[in-house]
């Protein structure tokens, strides 16, 4: 039976004292980083596992982490929220955090269930995703003094909290210069209705386009709630005008499937590209955008692990999310020739994400087995900056991460 590892074991293999192995563990920013790495290779290479009951009389943390799960209402929402989780669990684990996943109709339940859960597990902080104007959420977290970050960004606010977030209107940029690429001049867009965060700025992705090109966008521009039958209804619409499109970029998989049956009578038929590559979008060889789930999740820990004084998570790779490629056939990952150059690429501590940027030194060239990838495919970069724009490495709770999504190109565009 192999003998049993201790900090002691841990403090031996790494050649430090055990009380260096306690910093690390308990007070990281006490060690310098060399010294802390040295220690965190030992603890994994070991399998060192700590007493969390021991700890949390120690240091008066709970090591748990709240994250709110939405009535889920078909399985497309599922599979993307699955991917989230399913990151967000593979990060915290190995740092010693637990995932407590809780429900609520709304926000104003959601504010209850804080209460709740931080009186009766302590629990250490919260992810909260499904940002939306006007959110009470944040405002009563930071009012109360409570370490959290979000998976989107404080639509509308000026609230100086840290957030996660995926530039949708760089994939949705992306989807309209490859249709332009191709040949297309007259490209809808289908989104939902004006006033979602989310869903207004992966459409100023395809306006700010258009318009760069020359391009009009009077009446190509379409709204209404989520789903295939609307997706449809909308390019029926469409195409009945006397100078229909032929293309559309949409706001979400659903209502570019919907749209692409709409064109399925239609000579030519009707390019379609849809955003968040869920399952169903690589079964009918749809084009889409695919966010960078568990990049997301990665950062979302990592910066709350910041806000709690703990750097022992390392930052999402550069290259491609781990999620990238199970099981997509017959793909191309794709990365519009000179799009670099419309986004934004900072590393981690970059210039203002309103500079234009340099383009990438050193492109990533990675292939997706049976795919065909362009220089820089599939790479989400981060910068961290204030809602001023200027950078702010050293403050954990002002950290704003802003990953870019990348679009793979199948049979609909």
């Amino acid at each position: 039976m192999p003998s049993k590892v201790t900090i002691a074991t841990v403090a031996r293999h790494a050649n430090v004292s055990r009380q260096t192995v306690s910093n690390v563990l308990n007070a990281p920013d006490m060690v310098r980083d060399e010294t802390r790495a040295r220690v965190i290779a030992a603890i994994e290479k070991l399998g060192y596992r700590t007493n969390l009951a021991a700890r949390q009389m120690r240091t008066g943390r709970s090591r748990l982490i709240g994250v709110r799960i939405d009535p889920v209402r078909n399985g497309i929402e599922a599979a993307v929220l699955d991917r989230f989780l399913h990151g967000l669990t593979e990060t915290a684990a190995p740092a010693g955090y637990r995932i407590i996943l809780y429900t609520a109709a709304d926000d104003d339940a959601e504010i209850a269930t804080y209460d709740e859960l931080l009186a009766t597990y302590a629990l250490d902080g919260f992810v909260l995703t499904q940002t939306h104007y006007h959110d009470a959420r944040t405002a009563w977290l930071l009012a109360h003094d409570v370490p959290f970050t979000t998976f989107g960004r404080p639509w509308g606010a000026q609230q100086r909290h840290s957030w996660v977030d995926v530039d949708g209107a760089a994939g949705t940029a992306a989807a309209t210069e490859h249709l332009i690429a191709a040949g297309h001049r007259r490209i809808a867009f289908l989104g939902w209705p004006p006033g979602s965060g989310v869903g207004d700025d992966r459409r100023s992705g395809w306006a700010t386009t258009m318009s760069a090109h020359g391009l009009d966008i009077d009446g190509l521009a379409r709204h209404a709630l989520d789903g295939i039958a609307e997706g449809e209804r909308l390019a029926r619409a469409l195409l009945a005008e006397p100078d229909p499109p032929s293309a559309v970029v949409c706001a979400s998989d659903p209502l570019a499937i919907g749209a692409w049956r709409a064109g399925e009578l239609r000579t030519g038929g009707l390019a379609a590209i849809g955003f968040d590559d869920t399952p169903m979008a690589q079964a009918a060889g749809l084009s889409s955008v695919r966010q960078p789930l568990v990049e997301v999740a990665t950062e979302c820990i990592r910066t709350l692990s910041l806000v709690l004084g703990d750097r022992t998570i390392a930052p999402a790779a550069g290259g491609r999310s781990a999620d990238d490629g199970a099981g997509i056939p017959r793909q191309s990952a794709f990365d519009a020739g000179g799009f670099d150059n419309a986004t934004f690429d900072s590393g981690d501590f970059g210039s203002s994400p309103f500079d234009p940027p340099a383009p990438d030194p050193s492109p990533s060239h990675e292939s997706l087995p049976g795919t065909t990838a362009r220089p820089n495919d599939g790479r989400s970069h981060n910068t961290t900056y204030d809602s001023g724009g200027a950078t702010a490495p050293n403050d954990p709770a002002a950290r704003r991460i802003l990953l870019r999504p990348h679009l793979v190109v199948r049979d609909s565009g």
